[in-house]
């Protein structure tokens, strides 16, 4: 089983060793980013792990005007543009993604959603890390009868939190499955059983860092069911 984690800099190895405990040897990964001009390797891979990082452009969700609300020293045009093109390529060929923080907004923008360009500015509470770097935590309501409510089994619990953006208008074929206690989007799914040849789990927490990974339902069943539905298709 190869998996490709899109390349987001220095906290890469993070995902890697999420992607890979308790799996080694079985799994292989494949880092794809535009600073390796690898995007042809995405052929090679049985699912997709998109990677949190940088503000989105908001010219990919046609709203330029939310520039001055988005963080000039933390966008990257380069890789908005490669991970567009990894998009195209895994929803034409269905394969399994897992998409985190960035990862789900940048999904939701691609199918055809907006995002709030600063959750602050927006009225809401702050969702970025701490001063010092670390993660906020926060509670998060599971919506009932959702794919992830299968998943993590549990209606309620604590989520770490490190965005400033968020999702807005949701794409028409996502729906949401998980909210903060002020409204925030923490995860979306597919709407619909139409598209259930292809597996998408959409969250905005950062399962690969949080505290007691392998107790946590929030971080080792979101792991564990991805890797599950990847055995499964190609089996």
């Amino acid at each position: 089983m190869k998996i490709g984690i899109t390349d987001c800099g220095e906290k890469y190895p993070i995902y890697e060793q999420w992607v890979l405990s308790q799996n080694v040897g079985k799994i292989e990964t494949i880092k794809l980013g535009y600073k390796h001009n690898n995007l042809d390797q995405i052929n090679q891979c049985d699912g997709i792990v998109l990677t949190g990082g940088e503000d989105i452009h908001p010219q990919f969700y046609n709203k330029p005007e939310y520039l001055s609300l988005c963080n000039p020293n933390f966008m990257d045009a380069r890789r908005d543009e490669f991970e567009w093109k990894v998009c195209e390529y895994t929803f034409k060929n269905q394969i399994p993604v897992l998409g985190i923080c960035r990862g789900l907004q940048l999904v939701n923008v691609f199918l055809g959603g907006t995002l709030i360009p600063d959750i602050p500015t927006a009225g809401k509470n702050n969702h970025s890390k701490f001063h010092e770097g670390k993660d906020r935590y926060h509670t998060v309501d599971i919506l009932t009868d959702s794919t992830l409510a299968k998943i993590i089994n549990t209606p309620i619990g604590e989520i770490n939190s490190a965005h400033h953006q968020s999702a807005d208008i949701i794409a028409n074929s996502l729906q949401i499955n998980a909210l903060s206690e002020d409204g925030i989007v923490e995860g979306l799914e597919w709407a619909s059983l139409s598209h259930q040849n292809q597996y998408l789990m959409l969250v905005q927490w950062h399962p690969e860092r949080i505290t007691n990974t392998e107790q946590n339902n929030f971080s080792y069943k979101i792991r564990q069911n991805f890797v599950e539905n990847i055995q499964s298709k190609i089996q």
